[in-house]
């Protein structure tokens, strides 16, 4: 392992040689060129990373480094089969890590697990169909099976998966956006009516200020780093508070730019940039939105206003409730929780006001505590004062990570539908849908430990490498009854088995999906409610990997009837009649099929950036939560009498959610280790800790359960003070289950309560500088 701070831009030659490096590794590189040309193409491929969105510039490839890992990761002609399976027992490729596994290749025929043997053994897909059915039709309920979700899914198969698991009797849906913006969802749909950003990329083009908060986009959406790099340019604030120093938000080479190339220079992505405490955000806001209720008493007794009065009164309610509690909030409150001076929330609140048009964003820095509901409350606030919704180059947008987290939950992947959905689902369908809501992850994942749920499925996905209490989700995973893992790549999930479990093989985006009726296009919806035709261009005829929808009406022809209640073959047969069924249901998809060629996609629409608030009073609403007493339960830190730390975990450059391309993470200038903890210097030398240090991390929380992580390697780093930061998977066993944001159900990932201590220590001798 070394650490060298890395001196160049996001992007550039570094992005061009990581870019290389990968396309080796697939070991198709012939075809990854092509693929890589086609990727987020018209009449191509939607890349199969993260959902930021298109401007199209013809005769300009429309991939970043980390869409290109993904397109190489999945296209190797690497293939795990039976003979792999029978060469390796399933315990000890539990023992290996998460690159290891996927590494190995493609999945390439179904397989069912022996547990005498301790081997994954080749299955029929017929068999593996009636396994499922059998076992689903054995339960007490249909509430005892959860039906996962992954964002990679498309809307075709998302909707087909639904329909199966409501016709079967369960609302079940657990789904990764639970994990990652599912607060976004909550407080938008309370305070706009709409679970969704209300701006579209071109509104960057015209903003004059754009204000980030919480998201690293160098490392978890690279495309929206040319469009921050294009609003410096043309003289827009781009202001980020942001826990670390992150490369990405800082300056950025494009590498489709010669003279940015061959000079090695680099354009600011922002233009101010500060540095909260984790979980801080809200409580910055809070400051800013103090001095401006300050100026705007005084504009108002000049005979004018700072806020954005008519818009106020005819478009929103709840401000002078709110306006009372940020008076009533002190400094002396704002400043220490949100660990910015006076001074620096001053200058952002400057940058602020003299802009006419204002757009922020938010990822899962904001979106992964217990207050993070609260938080963009506070966000949407601010812009409803200043009326920065439903005008050209203003808005609100949650940058969404899988590349249809928003879609799936657009088409029903919902654990608690809006009866509405329902009716008009039970129409179409001459069915009676459930009405009981169903399970979250948290939910799910609580109801597997107790064995109250007893089936779980997963439409792609790496369920446990993903959610909090690794090894209690883990051990829930091999006691339920069936496991059934939809997948294209070996993971931690598929080598913690049920009793019965099944790996099914499907195919990728990347793949070309040949039906009856000819090759098939999948959608996919992005970030600003764009929906895309995504077609694939590896040709994977003559091999057993089936698509998804297939897979899909599979199960629901062995569990509910080939007709039941629909023709499941013919749907698969044609995927347009499965978009006539969305668009059926669906508002917003009217002429789904015709619209589809439509370059670049067509837009769903925002009814609250057309100002229709569909909302309880049909008008947008402003919150007023207090800030948090504290980040992490009270009472845990109480106990301790040595230093407590807050944790957040966090993705490396060389990852994507769970899955892992290498061990580099080279923005952060780590190579060759991911057992790292980053630390700001002063705690360090207050712990007397150097470089390299080994050490364990434990959880402090109210439930008495140990939690901790062991021999991490010790970083030191540009982080707040009090702050650290690990990479998950790796760091996801110290986030207790029942630790989950208000109303949301997420995981606080973003604010973990821990001690620190040198490795083998004694348990009780916690750092403490003598």
């Amino acid at each position: 392992m070394s650490h060298k701070e890395y001196q160049g831009p996001a992007g550039g030659w570094g992005a061009l040689k990581a870019t290389t490096t990968h396309l080796l590794k697939s070991q198709n590189v012939a075809k990854n060129i092509s693929n890589l040309l086609r990727t987020n193409q018209d009449h191509g491929f939607d890349c199969p990373g993260c959902a930021w969105g298109e401007k199209g510039v013809p005769g300009r490839f429309r991939f970043c480094e980390n869409g290109a890992k993904a397109v190489n990761w999945e296209a190797t002609t690497r293939r795990v089969g039976e003979e792999f399976f029978a060469q390796y027992p399933v315990s000890w490729l539990n023992q290996q890590t998460d690159y290891f596994l996927e590494f190995q290749g493609r999945l390439a025929e179904p397989v069912r697990y022996n547990s005498v043997t301790d081997h994954y053994e080749p299955i029929s897909w017929d068999d593996a169909f009636k396994l499922i059915a059998t076992k689903l039709k054995e339960l007490d309920s249909p509430n005892q099976a959860e039906f996962y979700t992954s964002g990679r899914a498309s809307n075709e198969a998302a909707f087909l998966y639904q329909l199966l698991a409501r016709c079967y009797g369960t609302n079940n849906f657990p789904d990764c956006s639970n994990m990652c913006h599912e607060a976004t969802s909550v407080a938008l749909a309370k305070t706009i009516g709409i679970g969704k950003g209300t701006v579209r990329i071109e509104d960057f083009e015209q903003a004059d200020a754009i204000f980030l908060f919480g998201q690293n986009p160098g490392t978890n959406h690279p495309r929206m780093l040319e469009t921050l790099s294009h609003a410096t340019k043309r003289g827009a604030r781009v202001v980020a508070f942001n826990n670390l120093k992150e490369r990405g938000l800082e300056r950025f080479a494009n590498p489709q730019h010669p003279v940015e190339l061959l000079t090695y220079s680099s354009t600011p992505t922002t233009s101010d940039y500060f540095t909260p405490k984790l979980g801080g955000d809200m409580a910055a806001v809070r400051g800013m939105v103090k001095l401006f209720n300050e100026r705007h008493k005084k504009a108002v007794a000049q005979g004018s206003s700072l806020f954005d009065l008519e818009f106020i009164a005819q478009q929103t309610q709840g401000m002078d409730a709110y306006l009372a509690l940020v008076e009533q909030t002190s400094w002396e409150q704002i400043t220490e929780q949100s660990g910015l001076s006076y001074e620096q929330i001053v200058r952002a609140a400057n940058i602020y006001q003299n802009a006419e048009r204002v757009i922020v964003t938010w990822a899962m820095g904001v979106t992964q505590h217990k207050h993070s509901v609260a938080t963009i409350h506070e966000l949407v606030n601010l812009q409803l004062l200043f009326g920065q919704i439903g005008k050209p180059g203003a808005g609100l947008c949650p940058v969404r990570g899988h590349s249809n987290v928003q879609g799936d939950r657009t088409v029903g992947i919902n654990e608690s539908p809006a009866e509405s959905f329902l009716a008009r689902f039970d129409e179409v369908f001459d069915i009676s849908a459930p009405r009981e809501h169903g399970h979250n992850v948290v939910q799910a994942m609580q109801a597997l430990c107790n064995a109250q749920s007893k089936v779980f499925i997963g439409l792609g996905g790496n369920i446990v490498a993903a959610v909090p209490d690794t090894q209690r989700v883990a051990d829930a995973m091999r006691g339920a009854e069936l496991t059934v893992n939809i997948a294209t790549k070996l993971n931690r999930s598929h080598v913690n088995p049920g009793k019965e479990s099944i790996i099914l093989p499907c195919l990728g985006r990347t793949d070309i999906d040949m039906q009856v009726a000819g090759p098939q296009k999948v959608t996919v919806e992005d970030s600003f409610s764009m929906v895309h035709a995504s077609s694939g261009r590896v040709d994977v005829s003559g091999e057993q990997m089936r698509s998804e929808p297939a897979i899909i009406a599979g199960i629901a022809k062995a569990l509910l009837g080939a007709t039941h209640p629909v023709d499941w073959q013919a749907l698969v047969d044609n995927y347009d009649r499965i978009r006539d069924l969305i668009e059926a249901v669906i508002p917003g998809f009217e002429n789904f099929n015709g619209r589809l060629d439509q370059p670049g996609g067509f837009y769903l629409g925002n009814s609250a950036s057309d100002l229709n608030w569909k909302t309880a009073s049909g008008k947008a609403l402003m919150c007023a939560d207090p800030l948090p007493e504290a980040i992490t339960p009270v009472t845990a830190i109480e106990r301790s009498k040595a230093p407590v730390f807050i944790m957040q975990t966090l993705r490396s450059h060389d990852q994507y959610n769970t899955t892992v391309y290498g061990y580099d993470d080279r923005y952060r200038g780590i190579f060759g280790e991911r057992k790292i903890v980053f630390m700001n210097p002063q705690d360090m030398d207050k712990l007397n800790l150097t470089e390299g240090d080994l050490i364990d991390v434990q959880t402090l929380w109210t439930d008495n359960q140990k939690r901790q992580i062991t021999g991490f390697k010790v970083i030191p780093y540009q982080i707040p003070q009090g702050n650290l930061a690990a990479y998950f998977p790796e760091a996801n066993a110290l986030i207790p289950l029942s630790s989950y944001g208000d109303e949301s159900f997420t995981p606080t990932s973003k604010s973990i309560a821990v001690l620190v201590r040198l490795h083998q220590q004694d348990t009780q001798e916690l750092l403490v500088k003598s």
